[in-house]
């Protein structure tokens, strides 16, 4: 969704409050494309702080259902956005600018909410997306969920160490 801020940038003192929507379904990311369950609005606030320069700032909430880490199970993940952003108008004549990042959100005159929700979700992507804090994850011989129950399968690793061992062994027998 794109926001006119023409009358922030040139009106001195201008603070303009704003309820938009976040136009996406789905957010793809080089971790794959994720659905999104629920979201809300994004209350924005612009002030203007200086000749051609608006600091936005705003917030939203967005639910996302992502697989488990360990065993793939689907899980709902919250994002509780709160962001604050400096962006300045094409015709902004200054060196001062923070962020050089900002001049991206801006299509002209217009500010683009998509774009800078998406920034804020690659900036507070979680490490690892987990069920509950003690998954066990799926079993690596038969694949069931270690959640619902053992399975039964022999998960025995030996110590790669001490294959040459346990090879002399077996060569020796009977001795």
């Amino acid at each position: 969704m794109l926001v006119n801020l023409t009358d922030v940038f040139t009106n001195e003192g201008q603070v303009q409050e704003l309820t938009v929507s976040y136009e996406a379904d789905t957010f793809s990311s080089l971790s794959g494309t994720f659905f999104i369950k629920e979201k809300s609005p994004v209350v924005l606030k612009l002030s203007n702080i200086g000749q051609s320069k608006t600091l936005v700032q705003g917030r939203t909430k967005l639910v996302f259902v992502f697989p488990c880490d360990r065993c793939l199970r689907d899980v709902d993940y919250t994002f509780d956005l709160s962001f604050d952003s400096i962006v300045v108008s094409p015709d902004y004549i200054g060196d001062d600018i923070e962020d050089e990042d900002s001049l991206e959100l801006m299509e002209g005159y217009h500010l683009n909410v998509d774009e800078l929700i998406n920034n804020e979700l690659l900036l507070n992507w979680p490490m690892k997306i987990l069920c509950k804090e003690d998954c066990k994850g799926i079993c690596k011989v038969c694949g069931k969920n270690l959640n619902d129950g053992a399975c039964g399968c022999d998960d025995f690793v030996p110590d790669p160490r001490m294959a040459v061992i346990k090879d002399l062994f077996n060569a020796n027998k009977e001795v």
